[in-house]
């Protein structure tokens, strides 16, 4: 009878561990956040790095994720659909970027808040955006370099 009660033990503890796990795993990736979100557009230039799923973040902290992304045919921009916590308003004069988390970090949407006393409603579209800025772009205007100015200053 002791046998039979400890595996019916550890395989509530596994049971337990399993669940606690999931519900862990659905907070980290906000598919079971329980908290009601409402929709922002923006349009980027370049959106490299994000994809759905992506943090949005204001003052670096998590106040939602990105839902779609494609392509405008005409515009050649990346139109971005996302959501933002309720109870969060961003003023109407905000501006998003997308960022970095570091040299090996992955990107995220950024919103800037704005001083605006207005805020967006659902489904508004946020004009002010950043695009992702290429580090191997940077790193190639730092090495070509303008050797001529320091030359024509002596």
């Amino acid at each position: 009878m002791s046998e039979n009660t400890t595996e019916v033990i550890v395989g509530g503890a596994v049971l337990a561990a399993a669940v606690g796990f999931l519900i862990y795993a659905g907070q980290m990736t906000g598919i079971t956040t329980g908290q009601t979100e409402y929709p922002l557009m923006a349009s980027f230039r370049s959106a490299d790095g994000v994809d759905v799923g992506t943090d949005v973040r204001l003052a670096g902290v998590k106040v939602g994720r990105v839902t779609s992304i494609e392509l405008d045919p005409e515009t050649y921009r990346a139109n971005t659909l996302f959501t933002v916590r309720e109870g969060i308003d961003v003023p109407d004069d905000s501006a998003v970027a997308v960022s970095s988390e570091g040299l090996l970090g992955g990107n995220f949407v950024e919103i800037l808040p704005g001083g605006s006393p207005f805020a967006l409603a659902a489904g508004d579209e946020i004009e002010f955006t950043q695009g992702s800025i290429s580090l191997i772009s940077l790193l190639m205007k730092f090495v070509a370099g303008d050797g001529g100015e320091s030359e024509a200053a002596e």
